[in-house]
């Protein structure tokens, strides 16, 4: 069986609107990588050499401030598309925050195989636009949510997009325990916190009976509704 075949998120990434003979074209012009945690996959700035599909694992994608500060842009998750076909460098770096497996292209291999499949490209735009809401959405997540309110978006998010997957046809069920693939900095970092409001926070969320804190990497979500009406 081909890779593609046994793939478990062949399903949801971005391939899945190719037919069986179109899998097997494209499994001849990719390839299976593991990255460890830390582990970089593109750089910000470098030639756009390669495309990838996340078949498990969390990576995040980051940037560099003039002062040296890494800012981190975004999260990619299990049946994500990374990388920027049809584009001549990388806008960001793509780094492992987990032991992760990714199903890598080149891009110029990528391009062509898409120009003679309209369906990949038609796929290619709606994640191109889902990706563009999800980015408006962190907007007014860091632009005008209160700590409180960043932190359970957050979570919420973390347990939808980590998710356990069901049988073919049926919808994912979003996670009610699941570790969190960033340590207390990273999570401040990305919600443009302090690593002290983000700890107060988890107390907080824990205190109300809201979530449980199983371990300093492990979360509990026990009150779903009232997580939800604490993202506002």
């Amino acid at each position: 069986m081909s890779a593609c075949e046994t793939c478990v998120v062949r399903n949801r990434a971005i391939c899945s609107s190719l037919d069986d003979e179109e899998l097997k074209a494209l499994n001849t012009i990719g390839r299976r990588r593991t990255l460890e945690p830390g582990e970089s996959l593109m750089w910000e700035g470098e030639d756009s050499v390669l495309v990838a599909n996340v078949i498990d694992g969390v990576l995040k994608l980051s940037t560099g401030t003039e002062d040296g500060r890494e800012q981190i842009v975004g999260v990619v998750y299990p049946s994500d598309f990374i990388g920027r076909p049809f584009g001549s460098t990388s806008g960001h770096g793509v780094t492992a925050l987990t032991e992760s497996r990714v199903c890598i292209f080149s891009r110029r291999d990528f391009d062509a195989f898409a120009r003679e499949h309209p369906a990949l490209e038609h796929k290619l735009l709606q994640r191109t636009l889902a990706e563009l809401d999800r980015t408006r959405r962190w907007m007014l997540l860091l632009g005008r949510k209160s700590a409180g309110e960043k932190l359970a978006s957050f979570l919420l998010e973390m347990s939808e997009r980590l998710v356990q997957p069901g049988c073919v046809g049926a919808p994912d069920t979003p996670l009610k325990r699941f570790a969190l693939p960033f340590s207390r900095q990273q999570v401040a970092d990305v919600l443009g916190l302090t690593i002290e409001t983000v700890s107060r926070q988890f107390t907080r969320l824990k205190a109300e009976g809201i979530i449980d804190l199983p371990s300093r990497r492990e979360v509990t979500i026990v009150n779903r509704q009232a997580l939800e009406a604490e993202a506002g």
